[in-house]
Order: C-alpha cells, then structure tokens, then sequence
C-alpha cells in the first residue's frame, strides 16, 4: 500500500509501449500511489505479467473476478497508457464489453478522475471517428494526452514504435493537474 494510500488503476492496452509499462508503475509508486494493474485480454500478449505482479504486489486483473474471488481495492485514479484507438473509441461510447471497460465506463460518472495516454498512428488518430470520441471524453472532463503542447504527447511520440520516448511521465502530471483542479473546485 502506498503512503497515501491511494490506488491508482493503470489500465495497459495491447499497443507499443505495454511492455515498458513497468515504468509509469515505478514513476507512480515514487509518487506515493499504490498500482493496480488492468490489462485489456489482448494486452496480457504484451506485457510481464510475473514482473508486474511483483512489481505491484498484486494480481494483475484482465476479468470480473468471480463471486468468491476478493475485491480488489476502489480506484482513486485511473490512467490508461497505452491506451489504443478501439479502447477510446469504446470509452467514448461507454461499451463496456471488458473488464477494463467497466471500469472506464462507470469511472467519470463515480467521480473518479481518469487520464489517457494514447497510443494511437497518424492514420487511425486522423480518423474522424477517433476525433470525435477524443472530444466527447474531453467534454467529460478526461484528459486525452493527444496533439502538440506542452502537457500532451506530440502525435510522433503517441504513435511512434519507440517506447523510449513513450511519454510515461505526462499521464502523471495530467493525473496530478486534474487532481489540484478538484480539490481548487471542493473549496
């Protein structure tokens, strides 16, 4: 358990970049935050699972648990990273046919705050569709690191093949924006 004792899902899709996610894991438990993987079936292919669990010290989640399986702990936070074209199209649209979907899916409306980190090619992220749902989970509040600026991932570095260059980074400080919103908004 972190210090603060706050969990944060890291939700990890099947994109270049899943299998470095070890160090958005690392760069939030420096920051206090206890991590709860999610993985996307498709992304369990890209990752480490052994590595992540100890890393976590938890199971790393891909299914509804089963009636007599625990409950894992309520998120504080969530960060989707990497985050693929058919994941935030589906957030968008509030399809909630895996479990890291549920979990998107009911996640704005709990009041927990959500940011994404796409990893997404030009071709897909210039799709008119794709636009639109970027728009719809903005217009919720949802922080989509996508496009050029200073807080968000330029479109080489969001759909390149470099997880050197995967800005693991930016999705914590958008987490930690959004927080500092929050609370300025509670007093």
């Amino acid at each position: 358990m972190s210090q603060s004792g706050k969990v944060l899902y890291v939700i990890v899709c099947a994109a270049g970049g899943a299998g470095d996610v070890g160090r958005l894991v690392a760069l939030a438990q420096d920051a206090g935050w206890a991590v709860q993987i999610v993985a996307t079936p498709s992304a369990l292919d890209f990752i480490d699972v052994p590595a992540l669990e100890r890393q976590t010290g938890r199971p790393v989640r891909s299914r509804y648990r089963k009636p007599d399986e625990p409950k894992p702990p309520r998120a504080d936070a969530i960060i989707v990273a990497p985050a693929t074209y058919n994941t935030i199209n589906k957030f968008a649209q509030g399809i909630a046919d895996t479990y890291a979907l549920g979990l998107l899916a009911e996640a704005p409306g709990l009041g927990i705050p959500v940011v994404v980190l796409p990893f997404v090619n030009g071709g897909l992220a210039s799709r008119e569709p794709f636009r639109r749902s970027v728009e719809s989970l903005r217009a919720e509040g949802v922080p989509v690191l996508l496009g050029s600026g200073r807080s968000e991932p330029d479109m080489a570095a969001a759909g390149g093949g470099e997880t050197e260059s995967h800005p693991w980074v930016l999705a914590l400080e958008a987490l930690v924006a959004l927080e500092e919103a929050g609370r300025r908004r509670r007093e």
